[in-house]
């Protein structure tokens, strides 16, 4: 993409952020994004052809955002810092809970209608942890290891946001599955 294009693609994304946060994804209207991102409708469906890839779009855009600002540079303990950052993730993400939902729903939906293994290929989350976790775990459980990771977050999180767990349990879950998920990959705990 050209740099014009990445900067309409961003302005669609951060107006569709906003209009998220302060409705439900069914009263956000894609004419609204257009009109606050100021590009025309056809351009908004050229980039995004539904509302469903329009919030997908926006979750992988959240995520890439929180996990460049939270994702440690070097870290001590490894375990314990991919817990603390996912915990994180779901605080940052949950702050705004109309959006989060509209963006899990989307993500959701995108994730089951995709083609096989895409979501993993493309999802900020999963190549965070993974890249992180080849450099000190190489070898083939690794990835299937980040796989049930995320899915455990994923699950946390959408508990969480359905009221059906507290911030403690949601917190303490996820700190637990990434202690029995990644601990064992480790050489040196």
């Amino acid at each position: 993409m050209s740099e014009g294009q990445v900067a309409r693609r961003d302005r669609i994304l951060d107006a569709a952020t906003e209009l998220g946060a302060r409705a439900d994804l069914d009263h956000v209207q894609m004419t609204d994004v257009a009109k606050d991102a100021g590009v025309a409708i056809g351009t908004l469906y050229r980039y995004f052809p539904s509302k469903t890839h329009l919030f997908a779009a926006v979750f992988e855009a959240q995520l890439g955002k929180l996990l460049g600002r939270l994702w440690p540079d070097e870290s001590e303990d490894l375990v314990s810092d991919i817990g603390e950052v996912l915990v994180a993730l779901s605080r940052e993400l949950l702050r705004r809970p109309r959006l989060c939902a509209a963006m899990v729903q989307c993500a959701a939906t995108n994730y089951t209608s995709g083609p096989f293994g895409s979501a993993e290929r493309d999802s900020a989350l999963f190549h965070a942890i993974l890249d992180t976790l080849t450099r000190s775990a190489p070898g083939e459980e690794v990835e299937s290891t980040v796989r049930l990771l995320v899915f455990s977050w994923w699950g946390v999180l959408i508990s969480r946001l359905s009221g059906k767990t507290t911030t403690k349990q949601a917190d303490a879950d996820i700190r637990l599955a990434t202690r029995r998920l990644v601990g064992p990959l480790l050489p040196f705990r």
